[in-house]
């Protein structure tokens, strides 16, 4: 199977719109949501006809038992994560915990135990041939990038020859755990500072993975000067810019409905196809 990740360096640049008009186009067999922190592509990919949920289980966490603790404080004095809490008895904070056993290892009582702890929930969606995976983390845990991994792992349970990854912003552990093993980043960058600046680092990222990365420029008609700097980027370091997006007020009319802009009249629909003919031409020549 191979990947197409669709990636952006900052937040709001239409990624997960462009994702899911792809998926549609492609009639794609596999997608996911890597943005696990925040996932909404399943906001745009229609109704399913079963969905299998699971728990995901973080690192496990500290827990003491009151019936075998003395209350002697060493726990507390150990824990440099200040999970620790003392009331009338001790107990563990399980959003501090960061599961290091450093207080087991003291407790003279063994009073302290580690338990499994939830971290997030993982589904997969199937409608006929097609499969959809994704997950949502909960609030506090620190393991996104193995969650995403959980999320791409899932897709093994399909044959299809392609999978469309939407993927998360920034270039931290989702973004890492997003780019590995993938066949081509797509970059969807917006005409700004930021936008630049933001692009510029998740296309080092991409190259420390050696992933193959590809640009296109959403919104490009709102700042002329500032989509020309982009392109004279791509072409200094020697990246394909497949395309650019045209501002489109109708666009979050359609997205505002839950609906898709493949094959939409609009003028991003139209530019979005287009794109998506450039994209399936460079992952076949890659």
């Amino acid at each position: 199977m191979r990947k197409l990740l669709i990636l952006s360096g900052k937040g709001g640049t239409g990624k997960t719109t462009v994702a899911s008009t792809f998926i549609a186009l492609s009639q794609v067999r596999a997608w996911a949501d890597c943005d696990v922190d925040a996932p909404n592509l399943h906001l745009v990919s229609g109704s399913f006809t079963s969905v299998e949920q699971r728990a995901y289980h973080d690192l496990p966490k500290a827990v003491i038992d009151p019936g075998r603790c003395t209350a002697c404080g060493r726990c507390f004095e150990v824990c440099r994560f200040d999970a620790i809490t003392v009331n009338e008895t001790y107990s563990v904070d399980p959003i501090a915990c960061e599961g290091c056993t450093f207080c087991l290892h003291v407790c003279p009582e063994q009073a302290i135990v580690m338990q499994q702890s939830k971290a997030g929930n993982l589904a997969l969606h199937r409608r006929g041939d097609q499969l959809f995976s994704t997950a949502t983390l909960l609030m506090g845990s620190g393991t996104t990038g193995k969650l995403v991994t959980a999320v791409k792992d899932q897709l093994k349970q399909s044959d299809a020859p392609l999978a469309i990854l939407d993927g998360s912003p920034g270039i931290g552990c989702p973004v890492i755990a997003s780019l590995t093993g993938t066949d081509l980043a797509l970059m969807v960058a917006e005409p700004s500072v930021s936008g630049l600046s933001d692009l510029k680092r998740v296309v080092a990222s991409a190259r420390q993975l050696t992933v193959p990365v590809a640009v296109i420029i959403n919104k490009a008609d709102l700042n002329p000067a500032k989509c020309a700097e982009i392109s004279t980027y791509c072409q200094e370091e020697a990246i394909p810019l497949l395309g650019t997006i045209p501002y489109d007020e109708a666009v979050v009319t359609l997205l505002n409905r839950g609906e898709n802009l493949a094959h939409s009249p609009t003028k991003a629909g139209r530019a979005i196809t287009e794109i998506w003919g450039r994209t399936r031409a460079l992952l076949e020549a890659l």
